[in-house]
Order: structure tokens, then C-alpha cells, then sequence
């Protein structure tokens, strides 16, 4: 069996899916677009100070060759020959700021994660000098001055860390998103690698004109970024370098493969989940929450709070796509907190045993605001706050309430996107690792008042990485045609509660919102170094 299995199975392409909780290796078939084999490993983050959040970028790098050795190595019991795979696709947390040294390939300081809030002083001087009339910031790049992108790091790290200040002298450091890290560690590194990065992952750095597609000259001076430190840009879909590792792993294996593709991961989602036409949309649950819907070829801003974003681009002559995003901080983080810092569940799967026990919040409501308030309120100020408790209250009706506030974001995400496309959604496709449970989906519904739909393969971020590869000029295995896309199956929740419950339900949210807002007034946390 597992010999005619051999035979018949076509071009294969690797996928990395660079998260901020974990990194994944996904391997699948080019025709059917079936997952062969995976690995998986969690990722630590480190919280040096309140409201900062740090990843090691060598860390990063070293999980992507385990999941990479590990999956091979998969493959192999399963009997197949990982030769086959032709292309690998990279799709990572977006935002997120690193800063190496190009002769050396050592990181000059930890990864800046998109989360951390110690850039907040420098947004509000930055802000200052914008004039009221014309913010050309958000008019070339689609976001607000905001600490979430990738500028106000990089323009903390060259004000704070003299190791990063050095090397921009000496014309040692290269700035890149977690996508340009890994590219050009995989493609050599300091021997040769490549430092480019993709139109989607650029148009998240605050610094790119995502009309002209290119580094705009204005931003960099605005927000003073020397521009010789910037990856070049790329389509999503292309060949960029070659695997070339210079590590004893197993990993060398794939030595000489293709990496031609590259998205940031809610781009990347888009993808996987076939949403080409204008008006699809998708909610990703991940360690924050992304609803992003296609707009086509054109850029629509918004007038309620969401960003106007590059969906993809996928081939060197082909043309460039837009969204609407919305994004909310914490989702899966929500339920991280509960287990590390609550200890309330042992594993983050137990909270679906904790909610299902009670089937209510009891009028408990939570508002993970733990990195201020991203959509639609882009509320810096904003902190968590868990309200309506009362003696009758337990962990269970947290858990609930913590389940629900996810799902309550989506929506004033939702109602926001309804009203800026004037095309109300008529059901919602989602994906993400908190997908799998089955009370979040079916709250999801009842909140939304529409169907909630859910592909049966739920790792659709790899998926679009793996299209994008798989579909690159000069690999040509993987056909977007969608005539060629086959068919997903999927699971559909429909809404069970009557509106009008609903609707009780998301206004007492709505009022918890209010009351978490305005708490931080100085920021007394981010200036100096841990």
C-alpha cells in the first residue's frame, strides 16, 4: 500500500506558519491541496516590563528548522519522499521588528512583538507633528499612528538600544517583519542570504506607500528611518532564494528548494481561504483576532476604525489587492492568560470544558484589553477589566466571558465592515487554532446573528503560503485558476438564541467597553531599558 502510495502522490509544498504563540511546518499536496504531515512547537514570549512583549528572533529561527526536520522526518514513516516538495511558502506575524547584524547574522536585540505597548510616548510625539488636515501618514499607508506597526519600534530601537545605533553607523543592520528574518537566514544568511520582504508584510511597517507600492521617501523622513536598512519589496509570489542551510540539520534536506511565497499571516489567510472576489471575507482566531475583506483592486478607506491593508499580490506582473481589517489584540491570548497567569485552566483546550459546564456568563463580562483597544476604537489607554461579578460568580463564568468577548469584538468588527462596504456579510468564514472549539463557533454565530463557517482543514494560513509557492513563475505546481481550487468541505454553526437576546447581550458589552477605557494616563513604564 505504502508503495503505491509513493507513486502517486504529485509535486508537494512546504509551508512555514510563523505565529506569534507558535510556528508550524505544513507540508501539502500541490493538487488537492491535502495536508500530508505537520509539526508544531510553542513559542515563548518574554515580558520584560509591563506592556512590553519580546520574542528571541534566534528562537524563531531555530523552531522553524525543528518543525522543518520534524515534518521530513513525518513524512518519512508515512513513506513519502520529501524530494517532492518543489517550493516552500513563509507566512508570519506581522509588525513584529527585528534588527540584525548582516555580517554576523546575530540579532542586535530581541524581536519587538507586535503587541508591545512601550512605543506609546513616541506616538504621541510623533502624532504632534501631523497636521490636522492632511494626515499624509494614513493616507499613504491605510493606518493610523498607531503602536501596533513596525516604524515606532524601529524608531524606538535606533533611539534606545546603542547596539542597533552602532551597527546603522557602521552600516551593519538590516530591519525586516518576521518574514525577512527567516528568508534570509534560510536563504544564507550572512553568506548571501536575501533581505527582501513582500507587499502585504510591508504595508503593516507604516512606511510603505501602498498606492506607488514602494518605500516612501516622506515616511522614512517623518519617522526618520535611514531607508538603506529596508528589505526590498516583492510580489507574495515569487521566487525569492534558495533554501541554503548552513545547519547540521536534517533540514539540509530541502537544501536548493524554492522560497516563493510570502504573506503576512492574515493575508496569507485570505488566500487559504479562496476569498479572490471582491466583498469575501474571513476572521482569523488566533493570538489576536483579523477580519480582512477583499476589496478588489482598489483602496477603500475606512470612515469606522478599520485599516486599509495590501491583500495580495500574487506574481511579479500581476495586479495588487486590497482590504479592510479589522483587528482586535487578544483573542487566543485571552485564553493563554487564564493558563499562565491565572492558572484557571491546565491546557488552553479546557476552556471549552469550563464554558460548556455553565452555558452562561451570568452576567459576568470581560474585556481583554491587555494592549489598549485596536479596532474600531484604536484606544491606547484602554486596559482589561472583568465586570458584573458577584458572589455566584466562578471560574467557569469567566471562562465563559472570556469565550464571549471574542466573539463580541468580532462583532463590533463586523458591524463596522458592514457599514464602511455597505454590503452586510451574510455569513462569516473563519480559521485559526481557536476554530476547534465548537461553544466559541457557535457563540460566534449567536452574537453575529449570521452562519458561522468553518473549513474542515482549519490551517488555512499555511494553505495560502503554500499557494502562493506552490503558484510562483518558474515552480508552476499549484493552479489558482478556481476551476483547479477543489472544493472545501466545511461546518456550518447557525444562530440558536432569538436576536433580540443578542442584541441585550452586545449592548452591556458595549458598556463594559466604556468602562475600560481611560485607565493608563502616563505612561510611566517604557522609557529606559529593562
Amino acid at each position: 500500500m505504502a508503495a503505491a502510495k509513493k507513486a502517486v502522490l504529485g509535486p508537494l509544498v512546504g509551508a512555514v506558519d510563523q505565529g506569534t504563540s507558535s510556528t508550524r511546518f505544513l507540508v501539502f499536496n500541490s493538487k488537492t491541496a491535502e495536508l500530508l504531515s505537520h509539526h508544531q512547537v510553542e513559542l515563548k514570549q518574554e515580558f520584560p516590563k509591563e506592556g512590553w512583549v519580546e520574542q528571541d528572533p534566534k528562537e524563531i529561527l531555530n523552531s522553524v528548522y525543528e518543525c522543518i526536520e520534524k515534518t521530513c522526518e513525518k513524512l518519512g514513516q508515512l513513506n513519502i519522499d520529501i524530494s517532492n516538495i518543489k517550493a516552500i511558502g513563509v507566512s508570519n506575524q506581522r509588525e513584529t521588528t527585528v534588527v540584525w547584524d548582516k555580517l554576523t547574522g546575530e540579532p542586535l536585540y530581541n524581536a519587538v512583538v507586535w503587541l508591545d505597548l512601550r512605543t506609546q510616548s513616541t506616538v504621541e510625539s510623533l502624532s504632534k507633528r501631523i497636521p490636522g488636515n492632511n494626515n499624509f501618514v494614513k493616507s499613504k499607508t491605510g493606518l493610523p499612528l498607531s503602536t501596533y506597526f513596525s516604524a515606532v519600534k524601529l524608531r524606538w530601537l535606533l533611539d534606545n538600544v546603542r547596539k542597533v545605533q552602532k551597527a546603522v553607523e557602521e552600516d551593519r543592520a538590516l530591519f525586516g517583519t518576521v518574514d525577512s528574518w527567516l528568508i534570509w537566514c534560510l536563504t544564507g544568511g550572512a553568506n548571501g542570504g536575501v533581505h527582501c520582504t513582500d507587499v502585504t508584510n510591508a504595508s503593516r511597517t507604516m512606511l510603505f506607500n501602498i498606492h506607488s507600492l514602494e518605500w516612501d521617501k516622506e515616511l522614512c523622513e517623518f519617522f526618520e528611518i535611514p531607508m538603506k536598512i529596508l528589505p526590498n519589496v516583492r510580489s507574495s509570489s515569487e521566487i525569492y532564494g534558495l533554501m541554503k542551510i548552513s545547519h547540521s540539520l536534517k533540514a539540509g534536506a530541502l537544501e536548493g528548494v524554492p522560497i516563493s511565497g510570502c504573506l503576512g499571516d492574515q493575508s496569507a489567510a485570505l488566500v487559504g481561504q479562496m476569498c479572490f472576489q471582491d466583498g469575501q471575507a474571513k476572521n482569523t482566531y488566533g493570538t489576536g483576532c483579523f477580519l480582512l475583506c477583499n476589496t478588489g483592486r482598489k483602496c477603500v478607506f475606512s470612515e469606522h476604525g478599520l485599516l486599509t491593508t495590501v491583500a495580495y499580490k500574487l506574481g511579479r506582473d500581476k495586479p495588487v489587492y486590497y482590504a479592510l481589517e479589522g483587528s482586535v489584540a487578544i483573542a487566543g491570548a485571552v485564553v493563554r492568560w487564564l493558563r499562565d497567569n491565572l492558572g484557571i485552566i491546565k491546557t488552553s483546550d479546557e476552556i471549552e470544558k469550563l464554558a460548556k459546564e455553565v452555558g452562561t456568563s451570568y452576567g459576568c463580562y470581560f474585556v481583554p484589553a491587555f494592549s489598549g483597544l485596536y479596532a474600531p476604537y484604536w484606544e491606547p489607554s484602554a486596559r482589561g477589566i472583568i465586570c458584573g461579578l458577584t458572589q455566584f460568580t466562578n471560574r467557569c463564568h469567566i471562562a465563559f466571558a472570556a469565550l464571549e468577548a471574542v466573539c463580541f469584538q468580532t462583532r463590533e468588527i463586523l458591524d463596522a465592515m458592514n457599514r464602511d462596504c455597505g454590503m452586510p456579510l451574510r455569513h462569516l468564514q473563519v480559521d485559526g487554532g481557536m476554530t476547534n472549539n465548537k461553544i466559541l463557533m457557535q457563540l460566534q454565530a449567536d452574537i453575529l446573528y449570521i452562519p458561522v463557517v468553518k473549513p474542515s482543514m482549519p490551517e488555512t494560513t499555511a494553505l495560502g503560503a503554500a499557494m502562493a509557492a506552490g503558484a510562483a513563475e518558474g515552480v508552476g505546481v499549484w493552479s489558482l485558476d478556481p476551476e483547479d481550487l477543489s472544493a472545501v468541505t466545511v461546518e456550518r454553526f447557525e444562530p440558536q438564541i432569538n436576536a433580540e437576546e443578542s442584541e441585550i447581550r452586545y449592548s452591556t458589552w458595549k458598556k463594559a467597553v466604556m468602562k475600560s477605557m481611560g485607565w493608563v494616563t502616563t505612561q510611566s513604564s517604557e522609557s529606559g531599558m529593562p
